[in-house]
């Protein structure tokens, strides 16, 4: 992949920039994105927890395109950021979800790529989001430092520290933090 932004990427950001969301995934992970899809095997299933402007989405699609034969399902809970997605132009391998993934979850299978990047599965039932990985399935979780010009609560940082604590110990997951990728990720492969 070079360093041009992929087409689908570029609508996407500016489907978030007239919406004024304010919180896509940052360039540097959705490379990583791009690059991990690109590795999800034939008839692989990829999911994204948190769809926001589908921005993050963008990026796996750019990852996999040109191929057709792997399911892409993103949750998004906000209605109105799940109808201005769905009005996007996604290739159709792209199955898109509104509601809360907490409740989606359970029902959906087991997923080759996870990248979970809202509240629900990740501060919020990430058993369940590790659950939802095949054997050797790679998980994503990005914002695990703050960004330059934002301050945590307290209690923000301690779920995330939650997270992380989880993460890399977790008996299912080989897992190693990128604390100065992008906007902090931690990149876990289940056993």
């Amino acid at each position: 992949m070079n360093d041009e932004t992929p087409e689908p990427v570029r609508v996407a950001m500016e489907r978030a920039r007239a919406a004024g969301f304010a919180y896509s995934c940052e360039p540097a992970v959705g490379r990583l994105l791009a690059t991990l899809a690109a590795g999800v095997p034939e008839g692989g299933r990829v999911l994204e927890i948190g769809t926001g402007a589908g921005v993050g989405l963008a990026w796996l699609v750019s990852g996999l395109l040109p191929r057709a034969d792997v399911t892409v399902t993103t949750i998004e809970c906000d209605l109105g950021r799940a109808e201005l997605v769905t009005n996007g132009d996604w290739p159709g391998f792209v199955d898109l979800r509104s509601g809360d993934a907490l409740d989606l979850l359970p029902g959906l299978g087991a997923f080759d790529l996870v990248f979970a990047d809202a509240e629900a599965g990740k501060q919020v039932g990430l058993e369940l989001t590790i659950a939802a990985l095949s054997p050797r399935g790679v998980l994503v979780v990005d914002d695990m430092v703050p960004a330059p010009a934002v301050v945590w609560d307290a209690e923000f940082a301690r779920r995330q520290e939650a997270v992380r604590r989880t993460l890399l110990g977790h008996e299912r997951l080989v897992a190693v933090e990128l604390a100065g990728h992008g906007s902090g990720v931690i990149l876990a492969t289940a056993r």
